[in-house]
């Protein structure tokens, strides 16, 4: 239970856009809260996530006039404030902001560098991942990301937020501050996505993938695997949950190949749990994609570990974070086809060890990526950061 307490203190959480289907693990995050009291703010809303449970507001709908877009472009470039944000801002007396990736930073930093308060930043991926050359190679308001990045990170009030070591190293190179630097994994509701549903010894040898279909989830090849997997285990099934621009080509790939990949498209989360209760293993073939875009740790793959599922996976800041290599699931080397295969084999092929798996992830999951205790973790860090001003 959420304890409504109009004395505790006030977290600004900031996402430009509030909020797209794929970002639960932030809505997840923000009921999470119990010591802090907290307000998403952002400037325009997807229609994505259903959001009437948080406390929300959009900057541009208070109290200001419509913005030209071609001034509110000017206004970003000279790092300027549309008029009387940082006002109303003020006025809400927040103890701490919080901002959802890097790439936000850097585009509400014009209001957010004159409040009196610490500013913390979680890095998802792609904001530390992607090269710099692509960011040059972007529109006006991108191309001078990783300078004005930079530039903020040299403020003594901005912290940042890893969400996994793999991450915080990352940003160690990319030239943020090391010492402000903290990793906090996000978590999920782990009696949400609990075992349940067939046992594992008894459930179809059906492999489940959950992501976007964009390059860095790797999902070519995973149906490339597929084929290999289908030739020792006749009576394998794959399941693919996600939307994007990939999803044309991977119907494609699936239907020159002769494999029967049941693709669903983009769906709630109440179907992806169900979907959880029927896989045998749940497979992230993740790979760096050609803009330098990567994997942060997944939290399909922390779902799937909740929910008793062995994990596959060649993920950034999975193997070794989220599962454990051989006792949870099985990690490959990003674009082997064959030893991504060989691993989905061997844990379809044999009950007593996916069973074995089911058991040590549920327990893996539980002692570090509840998400109470990690959402606790961070409002701890929100303390400390608080304590500094």
């Amino acid at each position: 239970m959420i304890i409504e307490s109009d004395d505790r203190p006030l977290v600004l959480v900031f996402r430009t856009s509030l909020l797209p289907l794929s970002e639960t693990f932030i809505r997840n995050q923000v009921l999470a809260f119990r010591r802090w009291r907290p307000m998403l703010i952002g400037l325009r809303y997807t229609g994505g996530l259903e959001l009437s449970q948080l406390s929300c507001q959009l900057l541009s709908s208070w109290n200001l006039r419509p913005i030209p877009n071609f001034l509110r472009a000017l206004l970003r470039e000279l790092n300027l404030a549309p008029p009387g944000v940082r006002s109303y801002l003020r006025s809400l007396n927040a103890s701490v902001a919080h901002v959802h990736f890097g790439t936000d930073l850097v585009a509400l930093w014009p209001m957010l560098n004159r409040l009196d308060v610490p500013i913390l930043t979680t890095l998802h991926g792609y904001d530390i991942n992607t090269h710099a050359e692509h960011w040059r190679r972007s529109w006006r308001a991108s191309r001078k990301y990783p300078q004005r990045l930079l530039e903020i990170s040299r403020d003594s009030r901005v912290r940042f937020v890893a969400v996994s070591e793999a991450i915080k190293r990352r940003a160690i190179e990319f030239g943020l501050p090391e010492e402000r630097i903290f990793v906090r994994y996000i978590g999920v509701d782990i009696e949400q996505f609990a075992p349940s549903g067939l046992p594992m010894r008894e459930r179809p040898r059906r492999i489940l993938f959950v992501g976007r279909m964009v390059e860095k989830k790797g999902p070519s090849i995973l149906i490339q695997a597929f084929a290999e997997v289908r030739r020792h285990v006749p009576d394998a099934e794959l399941v693919m949950i996600g939307d994007g621009p990939l999803l044309p080509g991977c119907r494609a790939l699936a239907e020159s190949l002769q494999l029967p990949v049941q693709f669903l498209a983009a769906v709630p989360n109440a179907q992806v749990q169900q979907e959880m209760r029927q896989a045998r293993v749940f497979c992230l073939p993740s790979i760096v994609a050609a803009n330098g875009d990567a994997e942060g740790l997944g939290i399909a793959i922390v779902e799937a570990q909740a929910a008793g599922v062995p994990v596959v996976t060649s993920s950034r800041g999975g193997v070794g974070e989220a599962i454990e290599d051989g006792v949870t699931g099985f990690g490959f080397a990003e674009s082997d086809v064959g030893a991504l295969s060989a691993a989905l084999i061997r844990v379809l092929g044999d009950d007593d060890l996916a069973a074995e798996m089911s058991t040590a992830s549920r327990e893996r999951a539980c002692r570090l990526f509840d998400l109470q205790k990690c959402t606790g973790q961070l409002e701890s860090l929100y303390d400390q950061s608080a304590l500094r001003r």
